[in-house]
C-alpha cells in the first residue's frame, strides 16, 4: 500500500523511491508483484511517468487514511512539546515564503528542533486534497470550502521604484517616463497585471518575469517600476513607494490545511505557530 501511495504521489519510479528510501528498480519490482497478485494493472505507463488507474487511486486513498490514523496514534503518545517531530510540507508563493513564512519558521526551529520542512514555492496551487502538501499559505479571496483555515489579513499592493532610480514620483510614471517590470504569462490574472492594463493600457513592460519576487529585485536594481506587495517591500531601504495601497489590487492571505491533517501533531504545531506569527 505504501508503494502504491508513493507512486501515485510522485508519478515516477525515482520520486516514489526517494519518498520510500528505495531505488527505482525496487519500486518497479514491488508494483509488478502487487499487480500480479491482484491480476490487474494499477498504473498506465508512458514516457511521462506512471498515471494511476482507478484501482490505484482507491488503494492510495485507503493508504492515506491508514497514514493519517498512524500519525494520530503517534501524536497521541507524545506528551512534551519538544517531542514533536516529522516533516511538514508547506506550499506558497515565493513572495509569501520569503517575506512571511521563513521568518516565522526561524523562531519555530528553536522550539521544535526535531521538525523538518519541505517548502514548495510556486504559483500553481499544490493540492492539499491529494496530500501533496500539509499546509498552504495562499493569496485568495475565496479559499476552497473543503479546506479549513484562518484568514490572516489583507495583502495590500502599491507601485514602487528604486530609491535611486529615475522615477521619483507617480507623476513620472503617469507621464510615461518610466520603464515597467511586470509578471509574465505565468501570472496572467495577477492583480498588478489587471491594474496596470486598466490604468496604463499603453504601457508595454520592458522586463517580464515569472515571479513577484523577481519583479521586486529588478525594481530595486533600478531597472524600472513595478507593483509589489507592501509587506514585502516596505522595509527595503533601496525601494520607494510611489502610491498609497491600490484598493483594486488588494487580496486576502489565508492559512489552509486539510480537515484530516489538522489533527496531526506535527501539522497542528506548525499551523498554530504560523497562525500566531504571520502578520501583514
Amino acid at each position: 500500500m505504501a508503494v502504491v501511495l508513493a507512486l501515485v504521489r510522485a508519478g515516477n519510479l525515482a520520486g516514489a523511491g526517494e519518498k520510500l528510501g528505495l531505488d527505482g528498480s525496487t519500486v518497479f519490482r514491488s508494483i509488478g508483484r502487487i499487480e500480479r497478485g491482484l491480476a490487474q494493472r494499477l498504473f498506465s505507463r508512458s514516457r511521462l511517468g506512471y498515471a494511476p488507474l482507478e484501482l490505484a487511486l482507491s488503494l492510495a486513498e485507503h493508504a492515506e487514511q491508514m497514514e493519517t490514523h498512524l500519525e494520530q496514534a503517534r501524536s497521541a503518545v507524545e506528551s512534551l512539546p519538544e517531542s514533536v517531530s516529522g516533516t511538514v510540507r508547506i506550499t506558497s508563493t515565493d513572495t509569501i515564503l520569503h517575506g512571511l513564512i521563513a521568518p516565522a519558521l526561524r523562531s519555530l526551529g528553536a522550539l521544535h528542533p526535531l521538525l523538518a520542512y519541505e517548502l514548495h514555492a510556486g504559483n500553481e496551487l499544490t493540492s492539499l486534497t491529494r496530500r501533496d502538501a500539509d499546509i498552504a499559505v495562499r493569496a485568495t479571496k475565496r479559499p476552497p470550502q473543503h479546506l479549513v483555515g484562518k484568514h490572516v489579513g489583507p495583502i495590500r499592493m502599491a507601485l514602487f521604484a528604486a530609491e535611486r532610480g529615475p522615477a521619483k514620483r507617480y507623476e513620472d510614471v503617469a507621464a510615461a517616463h518610466a520603464v515597467w517590470i511586470a509578471p509574465d504569462d505565468a501570472l496572467p490574472e495577477h492583480p498588478s497585471v489587471i491594474w496596470r492594463k486598466r490604468y496604463f493600457p499603453k504601457a508595454v513592460p520592458r522586463y517580464r518575469v515569472s515571479s513577484i519576487l523577481t519583479v521586486m529585485e529588478l525594481v530595486a536594481a533600478g531597472l524600472g517600476v513595478g507593483v509589489l506587495p507592501v509587506f514585502l517591500a516596505q522595509h527595503r531601504t533601496d525601494l520607494v513607494q510611489l502610491t498609497d495601497a491600490l484598493d483594486e489590487c488588494q487580496t486576502e492571505l489565508w492559512l489552509l490545511t486539510h480537515p484530516e491533517s489538522r489533527h496531526l501533531r506535527r501539522v497542528s504545531t506548525v499551523f498554530r505557530h504560523l497562525s500566531d506569527s504571520l502578520s501583514l
